[in-house]
């Protein structure tokens, strides 16, 4: 069994993201010892690594109870997972795309300035102030 602080380190997930996460409900909320202390065991931690690795992959706390639910019916297909995760891979690319953009703007734009005039004279201070001066869409 592990205190609420064990569980945080072995996991790496902040005390208070815990507590959270048994909040919304993808934690099952742990036993608790006579002194009101919370205990969890094993499945707690293999339950909480899950949900950690899945919000690194930047999946929502929604996808990531789907996740779960699916994990306790293995008698399901996995039809709803492979869904799950197509569409955070389309949200990835998507996100990769328009940072893309940003990219390209943002070197335009530090070109634009060779960091020598003085700040009235700015082209980087003039694209903030004025959109219009973009060139690509971001």
């Amino acid at each position: 069994m592990f205190s609420i602080g064990e569980l945080s380190k072995r996991a790496k997930v902040k005390i208070p993201t815990i507590r959270y996460y048994e909040e919304v409900g993808l934690l099952a909320a742990p036993e608790r010892t006579e002194g009101n202390q919370r205990r969890y065991d094993a499945s707690g931690l293999e339950r909480l690594s899950f949900i950690k690795h899945a919000r690194d992959l930047g999946f929502s706390i929604e996808a990531i109870s789907q996740l779960i639910e699916l994990q306790g019916h293995p008698d399901r297909s996995c039809q709803v997972a492979k869904e799950i995760v197509v569409s955070q891979l389309s949200n990835v690319r998507a996100k990769i795309k328009r940072l893309r953009a940003l990219e390209k703007e943002l070197v335009r734009i530090s070109k634009g300035c060779d960091g020598e005039g003085v700040s009235e004279e700015c082209y980087v201070l003039a694209s903030l102030a004025d959109h219009l001066l973009c060139r690509y869409e971001h």
